[in-house]
């Protein structure tokens, strides 16, 4: 799988900025007495699904040719991918077909539906989506978007960093939270050319922490089932993302 480059980044933000909103850029005196530092949020939240992951969703969606894209696109998600991926394609007119647990947060299967999103469940579990995916994309014949483990959805993610240095005056690090890595991964990929000086760190919950296991380790050690409440950061680290991981944070 070839690993994305910054021109694809910038090839990205073109594609997709009629269909994703430049988001604020935030502070608070409160929280940076609390610091003792300048603390920036770059609030993705804002976006028309409510997640940066519209960013890498659109970038796939509409760099499909005609041809594939009257199929449509298929993936597998815990809910914030599926929804934008779900807006993305109600946005181009297409198919898009979603697996996601039975245990994933109602109001993110409502945002998949009301984008137009059709949802299979399966059990929460790695090993179980990912087998409800392939009979699902077998059946449709839908382009595979996967939420992280993707060049188009990393260079995507990656339009998130050039925005927030443009809306800067610099920044001495960036912290960014991990669970598959498409986010981090697109952090390293601009930033690591834009502002090398700056450090990237990821953040993930004590009770899924396997890309911490995975940095000290030197390998990907993936948990299929990990317990935690932040739902968006169940998934393991995959090929592309480690690349990133372990060459940049």
């Amino acid at each position: 799988m070839r690993i994305p480059s910054y021109e694809d980044m910038l090839a990205a933000h073109e594609r997709i900025k009629p269909h994703i909103r430049r988001t604020p850029v935030r502070t608070s005196d409160y929280l940076n007495d609390l610091a003792g530092c300048d603390l920036y949020f770059k609030c993705e939240n804002f976006q028309e699904p409510g997640a940066f992951k519209v960013r890498g969703a659109a970038n796939a969606v509409f760099g499909l040719d005609d041809e594939q894209a009257r199929k449509g696109v298929a993936t597998h998600s815990s809910g914030n991918h599926a929804s934008c991926l779900s807006f993305a394609a109600m946005r181009r007119g297409i198919p898009c077909n979603v697996v996601m647990p039975r245990t994933a947060p109602q109001a993110k299967k409502d945002t998949v539906a009301r984008y137009g999103g059709r949802i299979t469940e399966c059990d929460p579990s790695t090993s179980s989506r990912e087998a409800a995916f392939a009979k699902v994309q077998a059946e449709t014949g839908g382009d595979f978007v996967h939420p992280y483990n993707d060049p188009r959805v990393i260079a995507g993610q990656g339009t998130c960093s050039r925005e927030f240095m443009e809306q800067t005056d610099g920044l001495d690090m960036v912290v960014a939270p991990i669970g598959g890595g498409g986010m981090i991964s697109g952090t390293c990929l601009t930033l690591s050319t834009l502002a090398p000086e700056t450090k990237v760190i990821a953040a993930e919950p004590e009770q899924a922490d396997d890309a911490y296991r995975s940095f000290k380790a030197g390998h990907i050690i993936a948990d299929d089932a990990p317990k935690t409440i932040a739902d968006g950061l169940l998934v393991p680290l995959k090929e592309l993302t480690w690349h990133f991981v372990s060459n940049h944070v």
